[in-house]
């Protein structure tokens, strides 16, 4: 009797444990117009990056394997959540336009890079992102010449994630 109470608690406590690491993990658990600053912090844990857009505070929360989601907190400036979005999709890579958007631009809309490479004969800097387009892992590479402007935007098959060398997720 004693053992089977002692397991059905710690199956409860462990239950209790994954349902609060899987709310904290996009923020699920918070609520747009109502929860605080400090409630998107004490669920979400401390920002990656944090910007102010307008009169709005963004908060930045890269998430996964190769941080290949990026959630970003709104906060507005009374404190209170606006809203919480998924930033590194294939949708939101049309808003970069090349000859055109710059660094802060790129950064305001993923977030940090996972990865940054200069490379000095072509004087590029390229910004690399991991994304998930359900169910490939893909690469997103950002280039920028000296001047801070986008040159030119890769999204790429992520043969780093595909150990088998065979071009399909999973391997085989």
């Amino acid at each position: 009797m004693i053992a089977k109470s002692w397991i059905r608690n710690w199956a409860a406590a462990a239950l209790l444990v994954l349902v609060a690491g899987c709310a904290s993990y996009s923020g699920s658990n918070l609520v747009a117009g109502r929860s605080t600053e400090a409630q998107v912090e004490a669920s979400m844990g401390r920002p990656a990056m944090v910007a102010h857009v307008g009169n709005e505070t963004w908060l930045y929360y890269p998430r996964g394997e190769y941080a290949r989601q990026t959630f970003v907190a709104r906060i507005g400036p009374d404190g209170i959540l606006r809203g919480i979005e998924q930033r590194l999709t294939v949708a939101n890579i049309s808003k970069i336009q090349i000859d055109r958007s710059t660094m802060e631009d790129v950064r305001l809309l993923f977030g940090p890079p996972n990865q940054v490479t200069y490379f000095p004969l072509s004087k590029l800097t390229a910004w690399e992102y991991k994304i998930f387009d359900n169910p490939i892992k893909r690469e997103l590479d950002v280039e920028f010449s000296a001047d801070g402007i986008v040159r030119q935007v890769l999204l790429l098959y992520d043969h780093e994630y595909d150990k088998s060398g065979s071009g399909l997720a999973g391997g085989k």
